[in-house]
C-alpha cells in the first residue's frame, strides 16, 4: 500500500476545512453599524498595506527568479531551470497564506466581540476558527506546494529525486523571502502605530488603550494583523516547508548507501516519510480543533492548551504506527517525537516566563514600584534567563535525534516539531483576533461585561501569541540545523562532481581552519546588525506617529471635544509608507550576506557564518520575544487591579517597560528566526555559483 497519498490527501482536507471554517464564520454576526465601520477601517488599513508590500515583493521576485533563470542556462553552475519557478511558486504560495489568514482575522474581529455578548465560548469558537483558517491554509499550501512540484519533476520530468530535491530549494527561498519581507515590514508597522498610541495617548493624556479619541488607535489595530498573522504565517510557511525538503534532501543520501547522513538500510521509502508525517500532523490538527470549535467550557486557555496536547498525542500515535508500516524501524519515529516533544517544551517555557499569572512577569510589575527603569532591568532579566530552557530543549531533542537516525533524525525531528502547525498557528492567530475584538467593544461602547469578556480572550490571546513566538523561534532553531547538514551534504556533492574532493570524502569544517573561524564571527555579529536595523526603523517611524498624534490632539482638540473626530487614514499611511521604507535593508542583507561571504571565504567561511547566525540569532529571538512578551503582560496583570491598577504610577512605569519591548518581541525578535533559516537557504540555492568561484 503506498502511503505517500496521504500527503496530499492531508494537504487538500486542510484546504477543504480552511474553506469551511471560512464560511461558518462569514456567517456570524458582524454586530452594529459602530462595530462594522470600525472592522471595515481595520481591513481597510489592512489590505492597503498588504497591497502597497505586494508592490514591493513583486519586483523583488521577478528580479531574483530572472537571475535563477538565467544562471541555470550556464551548464557549469548547476542550476536547474526548475529553480526559478519553484521559487517564484513559494514566494505566491507564502504570500497568499498570510492574505488568506489576513483577510479571514479582519473579517473575525468585529464578529467575536459580538459572539461574546451570547456567551464566552461563542466569542472563544469564532476567533479560534479565524486563527485555525490561517493555520490550516499555511500546512494545506505547504504540503501541496511540495509534494506537487516534487511529483511535477520525478514523474512528469523526469528527473532524479536527487535533482527535484536540489529544485524544491528554490521553493523554499521564494518562502523564506516572502516571509521576512513581511515579518519585519509588517513588525515595524504595528510596533511604530503601537508605540505611538501607547506613548501619547496611555502615558501623556492618560486615555484608555483603544479610546476611539486616539489617531493611532486604528493603525494600532491593523498592525495586530500585518505582523502577527499575515507575518506570522508566512514565517511559519517557510520553517515547515524548508524543515520537510531538508529531510527529504537528507533521506537521498540512503540510496547512495552512506551512513554519515543516515543509517544505509532505510531505504528510498524514508524520502516521503517526511510528507506524510506532515499529512498525518494536518489530519491530527483538524480533529483537535473540534475540541476549541465545538467546547463550551468557560477556560479559554485550557480549551486551548488541551487540543494541542491532543493534537501532539494523536500524530505522534499515527506517525509511529505509518513509519513502522513503511520501513519496519522504529528509530525515525523516535527522532521525529524528540523534535515533537522539544516543541512542546519551549512552548511550555514560553507560557512560564511570560504569562501574568506566572512569577517571571509579575517581578516585573512588582518593581514598576520604583519606576519604570527597575521596570525594564526586570525584564532584561527575565527575557535572559529564559534562554536556558529553549536551548536545552533543541539540543536535547537535535542529540536525541541524532543518536536514532543520524543527521536525517535531526531533520526529521524539525518536521516532527512542526507536523502540528494547523493547530499550534491557530492558537497563535487567535490572540491578534481577540485583541481586535477586545478594541472593537471598547470603541464600540458595548458595555462593562463584554468588554470584561473580550479582555478575558485578549488576555489568553497574550499568552498564546507569546507561545507561538516561540514556538516558531525553536522551530527555526532545529530547522536551521537541517539545513546545515544539508549544505554540508549539497557541498559535498558539487565538490566531488567538479574533482575538488575524492569520492567518499566530504566537505572538512575545522577549528584550525581561518574561513570558517571568520565565519562563524562574522555569522554571530549579523543577528545583532539585523535586531539593530529592524529596532531603529521601529524607533524612526514610531516618531513620526507620536508627532502626528501629538498634533491631531492638539489641532483637532479630540479631548476636550466629542464634535472632531481623529484622522485614522493620516496614522495608517505613516505606518505604511515608513514600514515600507524600513525594511528593505535588513531584509536584502539576509539574502546578500551569504553570496559575499561564500564567494570571499569559500564554503567552509560560509558554513561557519550559518553556525554563528544560529548560535546567536537563536538566543537573541527568545530573549527579545519573551521580555517583550513578559513586560506586556506584566502591564496587563496591573491592569486587572493588582499593585495600583489602571492609571497609577506603577501602571504608567509598565507602560513604558511595554513599549520598550514592543519592538523586542512583535519585530526584532520574531524576525530573527527568518533570518537565520533564509541565510541557510540561501547558501543552499547560490552554492553551485558560489563554488564556481573556487
Amino acid at each position: 500500500m503506498d502511503l505517500s497519498i496521504i500527503a496530499p490527501v492531508g494537504g487538500l482536507l486542510a484546504l477543504i476545512f480552511a474553506t469551511i471554517l471560512y464560511i461558518l464564520v462569514k456567517k456570524q454576526s458582524p454586530g452594529n453599524e459602530k462595530m462594522q465601520e470600525l472592522s471595515n477601517a481595520i481591513r481597510k488599513g489592512a489590505m492597503a498595506f498588504l497591497k502597497s508590500e505586494y508592490k514591493v515583493l513583486i519586483i523583488f521576485v521577478i528580479v531574483v527568479g530572472l537571475l535563477l533563470f538565467i544562471a541555470s542556462n550556464f551548464p557549469e553552475i548547476r542550476i536547474h531551470w526548475g529553480t526559478s519557478i519553484a521559487f517564484i511558486i513559494g514566494a505566491i504560495f507564502s504570500g497568499l497564506a498570510g492574505n488568506i489568514g489576513m483577510r479571514t482575522a479582519t473579517m473575525a474581529n468585529s464578529r467575536t466581540a459580538e459572539g461574546t455578548k451570547k456567551h464566552l465560548s461563542k466569542g472563544l469558537s469564532i476567533a479560534f476558527s479565524s486563527g485555525a483558517v490561517m493555520g490550516m491554509s499555511v500546512v494545506g499550501l505547504g504540503v501541496l506546494g511540495v509534494f506537487g512540484i516534487y511529483i511535477l519533476f520525478t514523474d512528469f520530468l523526469n528527473l532524479t529525486s536527487v535533482d527535484a530535491t536540489n529544485i524544491l530549494f528554490g521553493f523554499g527561498f521564494g518562502a523564506s523571502s516572502i516571509a521576512l519581507f513581511a515579518r519585519v515590514g509588517g513588525g515595524i508597522y504595528t510596533k511604530s502605530a503601537d508605540v505611538g498610541a501607547d506613548l501619547v495617548g496611555k502615558v501623556e493624556a492618560g486615555i484608555p488603550e483603544d479610546d476611539p479619541r486616539n489617531p493611532a488607535v486604528i493603525a494600532d489595530q491593523v498592525g495586530d494583523n500585518v505582523g502577527d498573522v499575515a507575518g506570522m504565517g508566512a514565517d511559519l510557511f517557510e520553517s515547515y516547508v524548508d524543515s520537510i525538503i531538508a529531510t527529504m534532501a537528507l533521506a537521498l543520501v540512503a540510496v547512495a548507501g552512506s551512513q554519515f547522513f543516515i543509517p544505509s538500510d532505510y531505504g528510498e521509502k524514508t524520502v516521503l516519510i517526511p510528507l506524510i508525517v506532515a499529512g498525518i500532523g494536518i489530519i491530527s490538527s483538524i480533529i483537535a480543533t473540534q475540541l476549541v470549535i465545538l467546547g463550551r467550557g468557560k477556560n479559554v486557555y485550557s480549551a486551548l492548551r488541551n487540543s494541542l496536547f491532543f493534537a501532539t498525542f494523536l500524530t505522534a500515535v499515527l506517525s509511529g504506527l505509518v513509519i513502522w508500516y513503511m520501513i519496519y524501524k522504529w528509530e525515525p519515529f523516535a527522532a521525529m517525537l524528540a523534535g515533537l516533544i522539544g516543541g512542546i517544551i519551549i512552548g511550555l517555557s514560553t507560557e512560564y516566563f511570560t504569562s501574568e499569572k506566572n512569577k517571571p512577569a509579575k517581578t516585573i510589575a512588582e518593581a514598576a514600584k520604583t519606576g519604570p527603569a527597575t521596570v525594564i532591568i526586570q525584564g532584561l532579566q527575565v527575557g535572559m534567563i529564559s534562554t536556558i530552557v529553549p536551548i536545552l530543549a533543541v539540543v536535547g531533542a537535535m542529540l536525541a535525534a541524532f543518536y536514532f537516525s543520524g543527521f536525517y533524525g535531526v531533520a526529521l525531528s524539525a518536521v516532527g516539531m512542526l507536523s502540528i502547525l494547523g493547530i499550534s498557528l491557530a492558537t497563535d492567530c487567535y490572540g491578534p483576533v481577540a485583541d481586535n475584538a477586545q478594541g472593537i467593544s471598547e470603541m464600540a461602547g458595548m458595555g462593562i461585561e463584554v468588554r470584561e469578556r473580550t479582555e478575558q480572550l485578549d488576555a489568553v490571546g497574550n499568552t498564546t501569541a507569546a507561545m507561538g513566538k516561540g514556538f516558531a523561534i525553536g522551530s527555526a532553531a532545529i530547522t536551521s540545523l537541517a539545513l546545515i547538514f544539508t549544505y554540508i551534504l549539497v557541498a559535498t556533492t558539487i565538490l566531488q562532481d567538479k574533482g575538488v574532493l575524492a569520492q567518499g570524502e566530504f566537505l572538512e569544517l575545522s577549528l584550525g581552519d581561518p574561513y570558517l573561524v571568520s565565519g562563524i564571527f562574522i555569522g554571530a555579529m549579523l543577528p545583532f546588525v539585523f535586531a539593530a536595523l529592524t529596532m531603529g526603523a521601529v524607533g524612526k517611524a514610531a516618531y513620526s506617529m507620536v508627532e502626528e498624534v501629538r498634533y491631531q490632539f492638539k489641532e483637532f482638540d479630540l479631548l476636550k471635544s466629542d464634535k472632531n473626530k481623529p484622522d485614522y487614514e493620516r496614522c495608517v499611511k505613516i505606518s505604511t509608507n515608513r514600514a515600507l521604507k524600513e525594511m528593505i535593508v535588513p531584509s536584502l542583507m539576509a539574502v546578500v550576506t551569504p553570496i559575499v561571504v561564500g564567494i570571499i571565504l569559500k564554503p567552509e567561511g560560509l558554513a561557519g557564518l550559518l553556525m554563528g547566525s544560529i548560535a546567536t540569532g537563536f538566543l537573541l529571538a527568545v530573549f527579545l520575544a519573551n521580555s517583550g512578551g513578559a513586560w506586556d503582560n506584566a502591564k496587563k496583570y496591573i491592569e486587572s487591579g493588582n499593585i495600583g491598577g489602571k492609571g497609577s504610577s506603577n501602571h504608567k512605569a509598565t507602560v513604558i517597560g511595554d513599549t520598550v519591548g514592543d519592538p523586542f518581541k512583535d519585530t526584532s525578535g520574531p524576525s530573527l528566526n527568518i533570518l537565520i533559516k533564509l541565510m541557510s537557504i540561501v547558501s543552499l540555492v547560490f552554492l553551485p555559483i558560489i563554488i564556481a568561484f573556487i
